[in-house]
């Protein structure tokens, strides 16, 4: 969608679904805290079996349904209930399976500026992807799109990856996020509102 100031984003209803993606409803969130203002984006990677792209496993775990026969790595998964808000695949198609205004599951232990629980206050966006390799063109259009939707409807402040928030235990999105593409984008497909703050980065970017 390209707004009254010429900025190019995705919007999103009161509800708190984006209207550009596709929707596919997890169970597995909850109620973030009462008042709390969610000001973090936080950028993962998946991909189920790793390394194995374009399967419906993403998606089939995030909303419980995961055939634990489809591959032999699949069985530890039996009991994990896990979400983000988003997951954008490799051609750039952005699905939605938690509302924004909701907890989703997705950061586990963690923590940003000496806060805990960054599911509280966070947006969880899947990148289909691995450690290994490099993600596609069309997956940081539609990532850049999303945020400055998110910019317009959310306080958002800050955006990291699973790794600055879980070091140690996460390390996605890995060597292959291209932070300063990203955020170059940002800046091209972003707001250009002057009351909105910039987004800040992780410290070595």
């Amino acid at each position: 969608m390209t707004q009254s100031d010429g900025s190019v984003s995705f919007a999103f209803d009161a509800e708190g679904w984006c209207q550009d993606a596709t929707i596919t409803p997890s169970p597995n969130f909850d109620a973030r805290p009462e008042a709390m203002p969610v000001d973090l984006l936080v950028i993962h990677n998946i991909s189920l079996p790793a390394g194995r792209f374009g399967t419906p496993h993403v998606a089939d775990l995030f909303c419980n349904r995961l055939d634990l026969s489809a591959d032999p790595s699949f069985p530890a998964l039996r009991d994990l209930r896990v979400s983000s808000h988003f997951l954008i695949v490799r051609d750039g198609e952005l699905i939605q399976f938690v509302s924004i205004r909701q907890r989703a599951w997705h950061a586990g232990s963690s923590s940003h500026d000496g806060r805990e629980r960054c599911n509280d206050f966070s947006v969880g966006i899947e990148l289909e992807g691995s450690d290994e390799l490099a993600f596609a063109d069309a997956q940081y259009q539609t990532l850049s799109r999303l945020t400055a939707g998110l910019q317009r409807v959310l306080p958002l402040l800050s955006v990291a990856g699973h790794e600055h928030i879980a070091p140690g235990r996460k390390t996605d999105p890995g060597p292959h996020f291209d932070w300063s593409r990203y955020r170059e984008l940002l800046e091209k497909n972003g707001v250009t509102d002057p009351s909105l703050p910039r987004l800040r980065f992780p410290a070595h970017i």
